[in-house]
């Protein structure tokens, strides 16, 4: 049985277990039937032209976790922003531990969308935001028809939340294979702010395929401020489907770093409607190995007056895959638009591999858009000029590899998670930069 097969069949013990009169019974049924018609996608599909599923859909993934597993915060402390006071949403192998968590339901809620999905009280959130803006496409179909559990975060009108939230998933390794499939639903009204850092990682080298979906709702002048930090072990991969609704005058940012894992494919997208919307998406991606990352964004400005702004980079190691399918779209009517988009990649081996398409659609003829990418190498000069100062190769690589991507860093707002990517990419070079921020 292959794991379309495995999938459709345990659909049927999973509606066994959750509540038939869930508000979300009916959309189940109906995405599991349009996954069971579309299946996987493959390469002969363009959006996925380089980047094939085959050889992590192999595995023989449990979908529901047979055992539960404890952790205790010391074992996993170093995968938290610990430095900073926080809202916590902890999963081990996709059940909620609430000994990690600190959740609340002060002014604002932070819990978890099992209890939203059952409970009346969300019922009417659930029914206006719930799978309104997730793509139509087969993986989240499949996601959709398995939810169950994630996160669930309401900011009311005028609230600015008063700490970061972490979302963190943990696979525990007690599985043979496993896959997870969380869905998160993040709503935030008129006039509020909030910033939320997620992250997924495996505690062994067992096969983890994680099918993530997340919606984001912004209303109008609401901040959204979200991080993606991407560092787990080349045994596992992860699919995130990212869906974010604007309305007028709001924020959204996201910076996602992709340091780590088999394959990472993050599907990005940005709805602007309504007036004086401004959308960032920036991103660092360092791999090597046989380690593979895809970057697949749209942002569709679909009235005037807004602005959006794409800066991905990356540096690409040994026999290592990028791939950066950035498209902006501006209809007709949205005037006076402001669209940026850039990727520039390092190639550090000759043997690694990157894929760039970065396309703009425009309808509207008054407008400010470009797009651009480089392909490149260490500049020799700047490298020999570092060296005649007595600075090693290695660290002369490393600060010229620090300072191309550092000006995604400049605009994070949380000075932990600066410092905390900082580091990374110092151990990712295999350098001591020899400063912090």
């Amino acid at each position: 049985m292959d794991l379309k097969e495995k999938l459709v069949s345990s659909f049927l013990a999973f509606e066994n277990t959750v509540d038939v009169d869930s508000p979300i019974h009916d959309i189940r049924i109906e995405a599991m039937k349009a996954f069971e018609t579309e299946g996987f996608p493959n390469k002969k599909q363009e959006a996925w032209k380089y980047t094939s599923l085959n050889s992590i859909l192999k595995n023989d993934y449990s979908v529901f976790p047979k055992h539960e597993e404890a952790l205790d915060y010391k074992d996993v402390k170093k995968y938290f922003i610990h430095d900073i006071d926080s809202y916590k949403i902890i999963f081990i192998d996709g059940k909620y531990s609430s000994h990690l968590s600190e959740t609340t339901h002060d002014d604002i809620d932070v819990c978890l969308m099992s209890a939203a999905l059952t409970k009346p009280k969300y019922r009417l959130i659930i029914e206006n935001y719930f799978n309104k803006v997730a793509s139509k496409d087969s993986l989240a179909y499949l996601n959709t028809a398995f939810s169950n559990e994630g996160a669930y975060i309401h900011i009311p009108k005028n609230k600015l939340v008063d700490k970061p939230i972490q979302i963190i998933h943990f696979s525990t390794g007690n599985e043979a294979a496993l896959m997870l499939q969380p869905r998160n639903l993040v709503v935030v009204d008129e006039n509020s702010h909030v910033q939320i850092i997620e992250r997924h990682q495996s505690l062994t080298d067992n096969p983890v395929l994680t099918n993530s979906v997340t919606e984001i709702f912004a209303n109008k002048r609401a901040i959204v401020d979200y991080y993606k930090i991407q560092n787990d072990r080349q045994t596992a991969s992860l699919i995130d489907n990212t869906y974010i609704n604007q309305r007028a005058e709001s924020l959204a940012k996201v910076h996602t770093f992709s340091f780590g894992g088999k394959l990472t494919r993050n599907n990005l997208n940005f709805y602007q409607n309504g007036e004086r919307i401004d959308s960032t998406m920036k991103g660092i991606t360092i791999i090597g190995d046989k380690q593979h990352v895809d970057h697949n964004t749209l942002v569709h400005h679909i009235e005037p007056n807004c602005e959006s702004h794409q800066d991905y980079k990356g540096i690409f190691d040994a026999n290592s895959t990028g791939v950066f399918n950035g498209k902006v779209v501006v209809e007709k009517e949205a005037q006076k638009t402001n669209a940026f988009q850039a990727n520039n990649n390092i190639l550090v081996s000759d043997k690694a591999t990157i894929n760039t398409k970065p396309q703009l659609e425009i309808f509207a003829d008054d407008v400010k858009c470009s797009h651009g990418c480089t392909i490149g190498q260490l500049d020799d000069s700047a490298l020999f000029y570092l060296r005649s100062r007595g600075i090693p190769e290695n660290e002369a690589k490393g600060l010229l590899m620090y300072a191309f991507s550092n000006n995604v860093l400049d605009s994070v707002k949380i000075p932990q998670i600066k410092q905390r990517i900082t580091k990374l990419i110092a151990n990712k070079l295999g350098v001591n930069i020899g400063f912090d921020l």
